[in-house]
């Protein structure tokens, strides 16, 4: 089968699922065309682009969009000419869902129930083209590592403020009020969008005296080896998809609590999730105060939920199966199928 793929943003989720398209089908990889033209010359760009994305999806029985965002935005206001399946994973729900012509979408795939049902609610018409297919880490990567607990609390995120850091260092300052000896590792780079926000977090450390508290270690390159410094990861944002990097903790031998953002549930059981500062600092001391063997038994059960669940070489097939599916029902479909 030939198979488009179609992708701009990062491919940090991406790379093994690709692996296992071009293993099984030939796939080719959508490029705009250069510009050679003046600014002023618009018109002859995006009829270039418009010519250049036709011939794409023309040309293979199926493309797919990594993300729902501005490429499939301009395919699927063209005539379809092949199947369409793209993956939504949070942020495009607010930036592109309503520019896409979801029409010409065969299938979505959705990280989680939570998003399915805000699909569901903004596109009802659409409904029925969805499949939830949670988002996955390579297992294999990450090697469980499980120490004797010593207060050392993380979060790892780009820092902006809907991941809440800031508001995280004010329930690490009320946490070490009531008992002290935590100590608070964020790592993550300054967002690009928000560069203010990692001045007011480092800002705020200093007002609160909590400099030998809390450490700051800017884009983590190796976070196999950076989960290590943690025994309890914290997710403390407001809205997410399915995030990936408390599995990555949890693979690597840590315990993981969240905020209650909408579909954490999904994977956080309720002694592990929490509303308010004060129940966040319940979670942490009541995990503290447990005894090794019942630290160990509740970081094994977050453990087989991500191999059970999360498992990147169960991920990459369902998704493959979907993509071969839909290209499949348009053969049929069109009549190309013979």
């Amino acid at each position: 089968m030939r198979i488009g793929i179609a992708i701009e943003e990062t491919w940090a989720f991406f790379t093994e699922i690709a692996q296992e398209l071009s293993e099984h089908h030939q796939t080719s990889q959508f490029y705009a065309p250069e510009v050679r033209f003046p600014i002023f010359n618009e018109r002859i760009q995006a009829r270039r682009l418009r010519r250049a994305w036709r011939s794409f999806l023309t040309t293979n029985q199926v493309v797919f969009f990594e993300w729902a965002s501005g490429l499939l935005e301009t395919a699927t206001h063209l005539p379809k000419s092949c199947g369409i399946v793209t993956r939504l994973h949070r942020y495009e729900m607010y930036r592109w869902a309503d520019k896409i012509n979801w029409e010409a979408v065969d299938r979505v795939i959705l990280v989680s129930r939570a998003k399915e049902r805000e699909f569901a609610r903004r596109f009802p018409g659409q409904a029925q083209k969805v499949v939830v297919i949670p988002e996955a880490i390579s297992i294999e990567r990450f090697q469980s590592h499980i120490k004797e607990f010593s207060g050392q609390l993380g979060i790892l995120c780009h820092l902006s403020p809907r991941k809440r850091v800031y508001e995280l260092i004010l329930a690490f300052y009320e946490l070490n009020c009531q008992r002290a000896g935590f100590h608070l590792h964020i790592g993550g780079g300054a967002h690009p969008g928000f560069p203010d926000y990692f001045d007011a977090l480092q800002a705020l450390v200093r007002a609160l005296g909590l400099s030998k508290s809390v450490t700051f270690y800017g884009n983590v390159q190796d976070p196999q080896n950076w989960y290590r410094n943690i025994d309890l990861f914290i997710s403390n944002s407001y809205s997410e998809g399915l995030q990936v990097s408390p599995m990555e903790a949890v693979a690597s031998g840590c315990y993981a609590i969240s905020h209650h953002w909408e579909g954490a549930e999904e994977f956080f059981s309720p002694q592990e999730l929490f509303f308010t500062e004060r129940q966040f600092i319940e979670r942490v001391l009541t995990y503290a105060d447990l005894s090794q063997p019942e630290k160990a038994e509740r970081i094994a059960r977050l453990q087989e939920i991500v191999r059970q669940n999360h498992d990147m070489d169960k991920i990459k097939v369902q998704i493959r199966e979907v993509i071969e599916q839909t290209g499949r029902d348009y053969e049929l479909r069109s009549g190309r199928g013979g």
